[in-house]
């Protein structure tokens, strides 16, 4: 797919990554698709992990993810291109966070980091035995 053909996805005017750094990773051989780019799949479990992290430090518990919604696959990804995953908090209800996370990439020889992927999570707070429960409000949430 060129650059071009990705108009499905809405414009985003940032041109840097922003809100809290939530994983970092290198795209390797063994992640590639049959046309030898970063597998699709493969980048939204990296998305998954990273909003995982900082939906927990939200809630202060385990949390499980039971959404995915408005994923937009900006540009491809390539082996050897530095994958960061960012995330924004949305909306706490209840016993769910809603996290907007965004795939940023460094390539070789580039100065400056592009957008390709993007999308809104939802994830619920659980217990120890898996039962859904309370965020619970008031802390802030604890830095990484």
């Amino acid at each position: 797919m060129t650059d071009s053909q990705a108009v499905h996805a809405p414009p985003i005017a940032e041109t840097e990554p922003c809100g809290d750094l939530c994983i970092r990773t290198l795209a390797m051989p063994a992640d590639t698709n049959q046309n030898g780019d970063i597998f699709g799949g493969w980048l939204l479990s990296q998305m998954d992990v990273g909003g995982g992290v900082f939906a927990s430090k939200i809630a202060k518990s385990r949390t499980v993810t039971v959404a995915i919604e408005a994923m937009n696959f900006r540009k491809p990804v390539y082996v050897g291109d530095l994958v960061s995953v960012h995330a924004n908090l949305v909306r706490i209800g209840k016993t769910s966070i809603t996290v907007h996370l965004e795939a940023w990439v460094l390539r070789r020889k580039e100065m400056q980091s592009i957008l390709v992927t993007d999308g809104n999570f939802t994830y619920v707070a659980i217990d120890e035995e898996g039962h859904p429960q309370a965020v619970q409000r008031g802390d802030p949430p604890i830095p990484a």
